[in-house]
Order: structure tokens, then C-alpha cells, then sequence
């Protein structure tokens, strides 16, 4: 079935070549942002204290945690799946069959990407994207706004703020290049995210006015 942001991902989606695919492969997994999760530790350990930072990890895991949790009801994965049977989530672009032009099922279309097929597609999707069902809500976009939000909020450098919103907008752009999202999975990603780390940075603060001494650091 169209929708009005089909437009925008075939707008947003586009063969930028095995390095480029390699690239945003990278920048939607997890090892390339280790060393900003280890800076991001450093820094609220040194302005707050080590008692502090643990409460921050504590948070920062439930808050993502609850991020993709929540997402996955809306793709009927993970624990909780099961919470709303008859919410009919959007299938991932890769598996739309309306953008190709293609009178098939959406499992169809999915046996075919798998193979490399078809051969002159208007979807660009690298094959080491090939994978999941639905896209409703994006789970990367939730856990990674949930991070930026409560990580701003904690450390409240300019440019911190700048570069954590740079790495978010990467990382939600990576879903839609890979086929993995329309943009609209992606705002309500990152409307549920933001929700999140908000909730969690005044938990933050409120035990940490209770219960900590805050440093006064740079």
C-alpha cells in the first residue's frame, strides 16, 4: 500500500557503490561507536564522579533497554511482540513489493532480495542488509535519540550536542540507504527515543541532586 514518505525514501535511497555500502554498514552496527559510548563514560565520569556514572550506565541501559523493547511491539519481535496482535506494521522498504512496480508478496520480494534479485531494482539494498520483517517502529532510531538525549542533557557542551546529533542523524540516515526504514519509521523511532532519555535524564538529575555531589568540571 503507497504511502505518502514512499517518495521521500526513494528520494533519500540510492546506489552509492560497495564503498559507501560498506561504510553505512558500519555506521549502523555497533563497533565503529564504541569509542564515543567509552567517551561519553569518561566524560560524565569526570564531571560527575565515578558513583554517578554508574547510575548514568544504569539509566542510559534501562532507557535503551525500554527503547527497543517498545519498538519491537510495533514489529511483533522481541520480548513483549506479542503485546498487539492486530497492529499491522509496515514491511521494511526492502520488502515492499509497490516500490518496484512488482505484483508480489512482500515474502516474495524477500526471497528474491536474498538472491541478489531483482536485477534492476529501484530499491538500492546491499545484500548484507537482507534481513528482518517490518520496519514500524525503527528500534536504531529509538535506542540511538534515547542515548543522545539523556547524554546531551548530562554533559551540556555545545559541541558534544553537535556532535551527538551528527551521529544520530548518520546513524537513522544508514537505515533508510540500507532499506532497512521508511523515514516516517524512523520519526516515530525517534519520537519514542527522545521520550525516553528525557525520562531518564530527569531521573538523573533528580537522584543525583538527592543523593550526589555535583562536580563542577568542563
Amino acid at each position: 500500500m503507497y504511502t505518502f514518505d514512499h517518495d521521500l525514501f526513494l528520494a533519500l535511497n540510492f546506489d552509492g557503490g560497495d564503498g559507501l555500502d560498506r561504510a553505512m554498514l558500519a555506521v549502523s552496527g555497533t563497533p565503529l561507536w564504541i569509542p564515543l559510548y567509552l567517551l561519553i563514560f569518561w566524560l560524565v565520569g569526570r564531571r560527575y564522579g565515578w558513583r554517578m556514572l554508574l547510575l548514568f550506565i544504569g539509566l542510559l541501559a534501562a532507557a535503551m533497554g525500554a527503547a527497543d523493547i517498545v519498538a519491537g511491539i510495533f514489529k511483533h519481535s522481541g520480548p513483549l511482540g506479542g503485546l498487539l496482535p492486530d497492529f499491522a506494521p509496515r514491511w521494511r522498504p526492502m520488502f515492499t513489493p509497490e516500490l518496484e512496480g512488482l505484483a508480489i508478496s512482500p515474502d516474495s520480494l524477500r526471497t528474491l532480495r536474498a538472491l541478489g534479485l531483482p536485477a534492476d531494482p529501484a530499491v538500492h539494498v546491499p545484500l548484507e542488509a537482507v534481513g528482518g520483517h517490518y520496519g514500524t517502529v525503527s528500534a536504531h532510531a529509538s535506542t540511538v535519540c534515547s542515548l543522545a538525549l539523556l547524554a546531551i542533557r548530562v554533559l551540556r557542551r555545545r559541541w558534544f550536542t553537535i556532535l551527538m546529533t551528527l551521529c544520530t542523524l548518520l546513524i537513522c540516515y544508514s537505515r533508510i540507504y540500507l532499506a532497512k526504514h521508511f523515514p516516517m519509521d524512523i520519526c516515530w523511532g525517534g519520537v519514542l527515543g527522545l521520550l525516553l532519555g528525557w525520562g531518564a535524564a530527569k531521573l538523573f538529575f533528580a537522584l543525583e541532586r538527592r543523593f550526589g555531589k555535583r562536580a563542577v568540571g568542563k
